[in-house]
This record gives structure tokens, sequence and C-alpha cells, in this order.
């Protein structure tokens, strides 16, 4: 069982950054595979980025790249997102996820229903 809890979502002007964090609890952090996903309203939840459980590969959403860093510390539990150069088009709900067990191979880092647990969501917003 993986428990998550977002945090640093605001309110951003264009160009700015904003770091989102995930404290988990729960033993099997440390082996979850994690993710990054956001929901703007009237969209369908789409995938921003995720990393695996040591942190050695990570992928990213075409939108995202070149731009967010996701990055994990173990021994906090945590796991982040480092956004920059935001826009308004990042304007969402940002959700972390975890998948304790199961490897993942190529798209299917991208699929919200291969994660098994889900945070709340914290607010996302950016201002033209």
């Amino acid at each position: 069982q993986v428990q998550l809890v977002e945090s640093g979502g605001g309110l951003v002007q264009a160009g700015g950054s904003l770091r989102l964090s995930c404290a988990a609890s729960g033993r099997s952090f440390s082996s979850s595979h994690m993710g990054w996903f956001r929901q703007a309203p009237g969209k369908e939840r789409e995938p921003v980025a995720a990393i695996n459980w040591s942190g050695g590969r990570r992928y990213y959403a075409d939108p995202v790249k070149g731009r967010f860093t996701i990055s994990r510390d173990n021994a906090k539990n945590t796991v982040y997102l480092l956004m920059n150069s935001l826009e308004p088009e990042d304007t969402a709900v940002y959700y972390c996820a975890a998948r304790p067990t199961g490897e993942l191979y190529g798209s299917s880092w991208f699929l919200s229903q291969n994660f098994d647990y889900w945070g709340q969501g914290t607010q996302v917003t950016v201002s033209s």
C-alpha cells in the first residue's frame, strides 16, 4: 500500500518555475515506479513524466521535454517535478502516481491504468 500527497502547486506567471513534491508513505516506495500526470479542465488526464524505482530511467511526454525534470529521493520517500519555462497550457491539476510492482516498457510508462495508487492532486495555474 502506498499513500501519496502532492504539494507545491500554485499560481505562476508564464516563463516562471514551480517544483512539485509528492510525499509517499508505505514500505514499497523505494521499489515503486512513479509518474506525474495532469488534467486540465474539460480534458482527459495526460502523462507528464515518469521515473523508475532507482531514478536511473526517466521519461517525458513531448509537451514538457526540455522544460520539466522528474527526480526522486528514496531516503525521503519523495518524488519531485521541477517545472521551468511554464506556459499557460501547463495549467492543470497535477497528480502523482505509483506502481509498486511490475516492470513497464516503452509507451506503457505513459498509461495511467498502469499505476495503482494516486494522490489527490495539486493545482498549477500559469497566467499569461
